[in-house]
């Protein structure tokens, strides 16, 4: 559920009880459920299986969630004091206190100590306070100090000192050096969450080290030590062990198994070793962020952004919950009264296999993890339930649930080390919250097999091979592969891209992320009971993109299951927040499709195009010309010259002063940002017979031998233009003549493309596709809505803007026009133009704004797709949705004609 979503549900619900359509005792619940919680959790609070309050009517007490109450001839602040100050909120976990008398609300968060006090109808403004409930975590900035912060920022300087004192560029350099160190740090952190969340004994760890000589020069031989002892069980270890080390606990599950070079320690590492247990409360750390920001504190580039840490598990749920969990609910639900049905549905989660082969710090898999072990909780509850009225006891409750269940793949050896550390940490976590939900605690230690995660590259590997899997093992693929820009690609990247995407032909065009949806569908079309869901850029499902990958998908038989829709991906940083993204689950058999939006709708539909559009099975391809007989468009000219051919209006005015005579060389030059944003700009073009003449002007002579120094130390293209540094490298220009300018790159939230006739002599360059030979009912035409959403259905992405293309205009779909509807369209154009000169002081971005778009101009463009849509039905178009599968309908039967 998203924050529109939400924010419309309080709305709604504040409505309904200012309207007397609700009873106020079920406010709370009604809250709840407009925050995403599920409806059968609600439903058993709400009939007291799971409200711990004596006074059911007026209180609602839930462990971990709420304590509530509505006010009855109470001053609400000293209620909520009250509330706040007794035993059981803290013992049990209660995240939010909230008191009203339906005039005023209060409300406390007790994880970061804010306060609400707002009027009671004014709550749909301060819905935000609530957002926890939908797993949306506020911000943390570094000066609100949270404990992730400050174990980074701690473990960071512990990490430099040790570097300082134990290692060169060089030893840095060698993998089984860097190795060594990334198991080392994943054992401390192992040993100070453990000695807060009593695994060992309460400081134990921190007492250790602190026995160790004030200048640290024995603590490199003592931790070695300490480490043996943690991989030896009490009938293996040396009899006469110092008390402090024999106290030690068996670890195991292969944390302290292999033998690691400790590094060597000062006065200063030690202390700082030592104030990472004696002032941080480990237990604090959540694994699910912490592993990503460990890493930030360990890179001294990416530390700036370690305070501005975002949550990403809003958008990591966006995954697991249709590709696993709503229907592990939706079977809970099923079965919620036979408890045979249930016992073979826990036992089934233990068999599950979860696997990311990109798994950075393990985010996915610890919060799969953890959704999945509460999933296991609430199934317990309801099992525990069915057996108390059947016979009036419950047998002891049990997890199934390892982590040996779940499996990954990292290329980074320190994010890797931290990945098997965080599901141990995570798995200690949720058997705490076990204890506290269902009253028995599941022994920490010694640790089971640890999680699965190996080190290596796994677009070089065969996933079957890597792991246990059975064919016949239900395995969900999930993960957020890397985003890697063309630009931005390593040898190694590329050479992983030859290797995994050359049978589909043009590899280099694709992304990065695509090497992993051919191996998810590779492997999908072997383990039959298996899906994958990953996160990628956009990109993937627009434009030649398409074309180029998805066509292995239908060759594989396989079938895109659910997708989000384009929308921002927010990462661990705040820098890191406007990745525009898709998610896209694939599998071999599909039933039910869903199709996720950004503004929180879920389209139910049969099938899913490759587009992420629903029940369209029409592919798009590339066109050599216009299928609907437009005339010919190209792209702009170029000049790949370091911006020294590039005048602005007052370079130009300075030229023009000193020497009117270079007026025959400078041209006005346009590029789509320049006519959408109202600036002008000029550019020298300079025919191959005139430079000699050209040259004799001092500045525009300057500018080409800038030009020249420019290429020579510039790129393969750029060379290409040595020996011609007065002119473009690509002209593509038609003198004294007029053009229609449509810009590359335009916003997603524009209703009509802001597209433009340009003067004759005015030179458009590459970032604008041009037509040359036109008559004014083209413009009117590419004016259209229809041509609009042709563009955002089939052309490529820049983030979410459109990224127009020859493909989208020699694609666009229309029935011929007939002599009388072209002068109908000629006679719309020039209203449009008319319109839009009324405007002129006002840039063209502006006047086609969504919002700020004039009325007279919204009516001209009203009339001009009146007209228009007449050629497709005779009948008025109701909705974008029905002009979208009027304009594949034509496509089809035009490519069927060719």
């Amino acid at each position: 559920m998203n924050i529109v979503q939400i924010e419309e549900n309080v709305k709604q619900l504040i409505y309904k009880v200012a309207q007397q359509e609700l009873n106020k005792p079920e406010f709370i619940y009604e809250l709840l459920l407009a925050y995403g919680h599920r409806s059968q959790s609600i439903g058993r609070v709400r009939n007291g299986e799971r409200n711990l309050a004596e006074d059911k009517e007026n209180t609602v007490f839930w462990k971990r969630q709420i304590y509530f109450k509505i006010a009855k001839q109470h001053d609400l602040h000293t209620l909520i004091d009250q509330m706040k100050n007794e035993k059981r909120t803290e013992s049990n976990k209660i995240r939010f206190l909230i008191v009203t008398d339906f005039k005023t609300l209060l409300a406390v968060d007790t994880k970061t100590q804010d306060t609400l006090d707002v009027r009671f109808g004014g709550l749909p403004k301060k819905f935000d306070f609530f957002l926890p409930w939908a797993g949306m975590e506020k911000a943390v900035y570094q000066g609100e100090n949270p404990a992730d912060v400050k174990a980074a920022e701690k473990l960071a300087k512990l990490f430099d000192e040790i570097k300082a004192d134990n290692f060169d560029e060089d030893d840095l350099n060698n993998n089984e050096n860097l190795h060594h160190l990334n198991i080392f740090l994943s054992r401390l952190l192992f040993c100070y969450f453990a000695e807060d969340t009593e695994i060992f004994k309460d400081k134990q760890f921190t007492s250790a080290i602190s026995k160790s000589n004030e200048d640290g020069s024995d603590l490199s031989s003592l931790i070695g030590r300490l480490f043996n002892v943690l991989n030896q069980s009490s009938e293996d270890r040396e009899a006469d062990l110092p008390d402090y080390l024999a106290d030690f606990r068996y670890v195991n599950g292969g944390l302290f198994k292999d033998d690691i070079r400790v590094p060597k320690f000062t006065h200063k590492s030690r202390r700082i070793l030592i104030e990472c247990g004696k002032d941080l409360d480990w237990s604090d750390i959540n694994p699910d962020i912490f592993g990503s920001m460990f890493q930030a504190g360990v890179d001294k580039e990416k530390r700036s952004i370690m305070g501005q840490h975002y949550t990403s598990v809003p958008n990591i749920m966006k995954v697991i919950e249709p590709l696993f969990l709503n229907d592990l609910y939706d079977e809970l639900e099923k079965y919620q009264d036979n408890i045979n049905k249930l016992l073979q549905l826990q036992h089934r989660l233990g068999e599950i296999k979860f696997f990311d082969p990109a798994c950075g710090s393990g985010n996915f898999l610890i919060i799969a993890y953890k959704e999945l072990r509460r999933f296991e909780m609430e199934l317990l509850k309801r099992v525990q339930e069915l057996e108390l009225e059947k016979t009036g006891q419950y047998s002891k409750p049990f997890s199934v649930i390892q982590v040996s269940q779940f499996y990954g793949i990292e290329i980074d050896d320190f994010a890797h080390e931290i990945a098997i550390l965080s599901l141990w940490l995570a798995e200690h976590q949720m058997n705490l919250i076990f204890k506290d939900e269902l009253g028995e605690l599941i022994p920490s230690l010694p640790l089971k097999t640890k999680g699965q995660i190996l080190c290596k590259n796994a677009l070089r590997s065969d996933w079957s091979e890597d792991f246990d899997f059975a064919l016949k093992d239900e395995i969900y693929i999930l993960g957020n592969p890397p985003f890697v820009t063309c630009s931005d690609r390593n040898e190694s990247q590329k050479d992983d891209m030859e290797l995994i995407l050359r049978p589909l032909g043009n590899v280099m065009r694709l992304d990065y992320v695509a090497c992993w949806f051919k191996k998810g569908i590779d492997f999908s079309t072997n383990f039959l009971n298996s899906s994958f869901a990953f996160v990628s850029t956009n990109s993937i499902c627009q434009g030649e993109q398409v074309q180029l990958f998805w066509p292995y998908l239908d060759k594989k038989k396989s079938s895109i299951f659910f997708a989000y829709q384009t929308f921002k991906w927010t990462n661990n940083a705040k820098e890191k927040a406007g990745v525009s993204c898709v998610i896209v689950g694939i599998k071999k058999e599909v039933n039910n499709c869903f199709i996720y939006t950004d503004d929180g709708l879920k389209i139910s539909t049969n099938y899913i195009s490759h587009y992420l559009e629903p029940n369209n099975t029409i592919k798009v391809t590339k066109h050599k010309k216009s299928i609907s007989n437009l005339p010919e468009i190209i792209l702009g000219s170029s000049p790949i010259d370091g911006g020294n051919l590039i005048l602005t209006e007052e370079d130009k005015n300075g030229i023009l002063t000193q020497y009117p005579e270079a007026a025959n060389f400078i041209k006005p030059f346009i590029s789509g940002g320049d006519f959408i944003d109202g600036i002008k700009r000029y550019c020298l073009w300079i025919e191959d017979g005139f430079v000699d003449k050209a040259s004799l002007i001092p500045p525009i002579n300057e500018h080409i031998n800038n030009c020249k120094q420019w290429r020579m130390g510039a790129g393969r293209d750029a060379k290409k233009g040595v020996k011609i540094p007065y002119r473009f490298i690509y002209r593509k220009f038609v003198p004294n003549k007029s053009s229609i300018c449509i810009p590359m790159t335009s916003s997603e939230k524009r209703n009509y493309l802001p597209i433009c006739i340009v003067p004759e002599n005015t030179v458009p360059n590459h970032g604008v596709l041009v037509i040359y030979d036109f008559e004014p009912y083209i413009f009117a035409i590419l004016s259209t809505k229809m041509h609009m959403l042709w563009a955002k259905c089939v052309a490529g992405k820049l983030e979410s803007r459109v990224r127009y293309s020859t493909l989208t205009y020699n694609s666009f779909p229309m029935p011929k026009l007939t002599t009388a509807l072209k002068e109908k369209l000629n006679v719309s154009a020039l209203n449009i133009l008319e319109v839009r000169e009324k405007y002129s002081h006002l840039t063209l971005g502006k006047i086609y704004d969504s919002e700020d778009m004039p009325d007279d101009l919204k009516e001209a463009h009203r009339i001009n797709d009146t007209i228009f849509e007449n050629i497709y039905t005779n009948t008025r178009i109701e909705n974008d949705a029905t002009r979208i599968d009027l304009l594949y309908k034509i496509y089809a039967s035009l490519v069927a004609k060719e």
